[in-house]
């Protein structure tokens, strides 16, 4: 899908926010594209969520200025209310009323009319696979189910961007899928994406962009496969089924791992067009040709750790128990407002 960078959906200069003497973001940039997926990845207390909050209006940064579909958020705050949707961490659904019930109750918070209302809501029930639970109490819902029913809640507006706060924590590996299936489709019909995430499999799944958090400040901004350059240990694996080639290749190439049972060659490489354009050179030259060539590149794991100097990975939280009756105000009647 085309993006339209010259018209961001997101921009952000020089975000700051503390909270007591705690400094939280400390003069954050960012620009997110139009139909894009951005994910925000970061320690806990990163200030992820923070970011979320002050892009959707629901807290005041202490300086900086940001723009959400093309309308500040200060100046213009109700305008930006009504142009995005906002999924939080944890589940913001009334057990105590139906599937429809929840939908229908944001509906009449987006003023929408009883038909209009009741059009939308069947049909994203229809989507996200719950109308056959749609008159049953939300109480009674898987925590799948309810994700789904959560990010339904957040589509009533038709909003044009996406504030995916920890989407799918909690959720088993099938329930997750679906959440990206879901995302996935959202962008393809043109909304825009701001995921953060504790799992970094998630981002690296759909982001089109990721920035990491840290200190207060972005550590380091890209794409996927920008970001794993950064960090060395990449390198190129040559596979020969004869052994005099695979004895070529390392002649030619010089300092590498050989496997000689294997009949393969490890070659440091930050796995780059020019890196691998070079290394086809020099076997072109010798003379000889590889059998097999496969790239290896770090994952978001070790750049993780090397931007954030962190040595375990990012452990998604266990949510808080949630309580049996939940109220009906939650941070999607707050985005709607």
């Amino acid at each position: 899908m085309t993006t339209a960078a010259n018209n961001p959906a997101i921009e952000a200069a020089g975000l700051r926010k503390s909270f007591g003497e705690k400094k939280v973001l400390d003069g954050i940039d960012l620009t997110v594209p139009q139909g894009t997926v951005f994910s925000l990845l970061g320690p806990n207390g990163a200030g992820k969520t923070t970011a979320v909050r002050i892009l959707s209006t629901l807290v005041a940064a202490d300086g900086g200025r940001a723009r959400v579909a093309g309308r500040d958020v200060v100046a213009e705050a109700q305008a930006v209310r009504g142009a995005i949707g906002v999924t939080g961490q944890f589940s913001a659904v009334d057990g105590l009323i139906t599937g429809e019930e929840n939908m229908l109750l944001m509906a009449d918070l987006h003023h929408l009319s009883r038909r209009e209302g009741r059009r939308i809501a069947g049909e994203l029930l229809e989507r996200f696979a719950l109308a056959e639970a749609a008159k049953k109490p939300a109480a009674t819902y898987s925590g799948g189910m309810r994700r789904r029913l959560d990010l339904a809640m957040t589509l009533v507006g038709r909003p044009q961007v996406i504030f995916l706060d920890e989407p799918t924590t909690g959720l088993d590996p099938r329930s997750r899928q679906t959440v990206w299936d879901i995302v996935r489709d959202l962008v393809f019909e043109g909304a825009t994406v701001f995921l953060t995430t504790q799992y970094l499999g998630e981002a690296d799944e759909l982001a089109d962009r990721i920035a990491v958090l840290h200190g207060g400040r972005i550590a380091a901004e890209g794409s996927a496969e920008e970001l794993k350059r950064l960090v060395p240990g990449g390198y190129v694996r040559l596979r020969f089924t004869d052994q005099d080639a695979c004895r070529g290749a390392a002649v030619a190439l010089g300092e590498v791992a050989a496997d000689s049972e294997a009949l393969s060659l490890r070659i440091p490489s930050d796995g780059s067009q020019r890196a691998l354009r070079s290394l086809l050179a020099r076997l072109d030259s010798a003379g000889v040709e590889a059998d097999e060539l496969t790239v290896h590149t770090p994952d978001l794991d070790d750049v993780f750790f090397a931007l954030t100097g962190d040595s375990t990975p990012p452990a998604p939280p266990t949510p808080p128990a949630q309580p049996d009756q939940p109220t009906r105000q939650g941070r999607h009647t707050e985005a709607a407002r």
